[in-house]
Formats: structure tokens, C-alpha cells, sequence
């Protein structure tokens, strides 16, 4: 496939905003978390054939971009849910209760981690930390982190991404 042809697997807007980020950067290289999150807000993921122009676009490998992708935990390489649920097994969550409070999730849910719900609703992630400590066992619903969860506030935290 020719270098237009593949950029061109990124829409106008998605080259456009990759464009403005790297015009703020010392290379273009530098662009790839940037990149890689505008094509995923518009599309929920990066796919293989997204992960390759956007490679091409910022002149990389695309072996080099995908070790970015797999190390960095908040890019989806493969379709997830409208709302991703990451519930952090960090030692201070753990000790907190986070092992019983995962297995309330996957339960209210009906999923294990790394599934997806039938109706594409909700994708349940494991992470590593979210960084709130003070507020453990804590949970991450897309970009809001919430503290201090118990089995039974389940029901009214989902309830909220309807």
C-alpha cells in the first residue's frame, strides 16, 4: 500500500489533530501517545491497520509504535466496551479489599476481566495502580477515578454510565 494511501486509513480530523500535536513537539516521533490516544477517541481502539498509518504518518516503525502501545495500559489495541472499567490491584487496594471488590465487579457485571459485555456496554481491565492510595480500593470508569469502593455502592456507580 502506498504512504497516501495508508495515511489516508486516518481521517482528515485524526491527521489533523496529530498534526497540531507534533507541530508542539522537538520530533515526530514524539507524537506517538498523543497520536495513538486521537485515533482511539475517535474510534475506541487502535487497530492494526490504524497502529500502521499512524506509524507512517510520525516515521516510525510500526514495531516500535506497537511496543508503545502493549507497555502504555490505556491503549486498546483490540474493541472494547463504551465504557472501560479498570479496578486496581495495587498492594494498598489489595490490603483495602480490592480482590473481593473485583470479583463484585466481574459479578455486577457478569464479565472477567478482559471481556466485554453483550450489549458493548462496559470492558473490565485489570491495572496495576491508580495512583489514589488514600482512597483505596479505588476503580476507574473511562476517565473518572473513583475512591473508596465498596461491593454495595456498585449499583449506584454504574447506574451513572447508563
Amino acid at each position: 500500500m502506498s504512504e497516501p494511501a495508508l495515511i489516508q486509513i486516518l481521517s482528515d480530523d485524526e491527521i489533523r489533530e496529530i498534526e497540531d500535536e507534533v507541530a508542539h513537539l522537538p520530533d515526530r516521533k514524539s507524537a506517538a501517545i498523543d497520536a495513538m490516544m486521537i485515533v482511539q477517541r475517535y474510534r475506541g481502539w487502535v487497530s492494526d491497520e490504524s497502529l500502521g498509518a499512524i506509524a507512517r504518518l510520525l516515521g516510525m516503525s510500526v514495531e516500535s509504535l506497537d511496543s508503545i502501545a502493549t507497555f502504555y495500559n490505556l491503549i486498546y489495541r483490540r474493541p472494547v466496551g463504551r465504557h472501560v472499567v479498570m479496578v486496581c490491584d495495587s498492594v494498598s487496594c489489595y490490603v483495602m479489599g480490592a480482590d473481593g471488590l473485583r470479583k463484585a465487579v466481574e459479578e455486577h457485571l457478569g464479565i472477567g476481566l478482559g471481556e466485554t459485555t453483550e450489549d458493548d456496554r462496559f470492558t473490565l481491565l485489570p491495572i496495576v495502580c491508580l495512583g489514589a492510595c488514600d482512597r483505596a480500593p479505588t476503580m476507574m470508569i473511562d476517565e473518572e477515578l473513583i475512591g473508596d469502593v465498596t461491593p454495595e455502592s456498585l449499583d449506584e456507580i454504574f447506574a451513572r454510565f447508563a
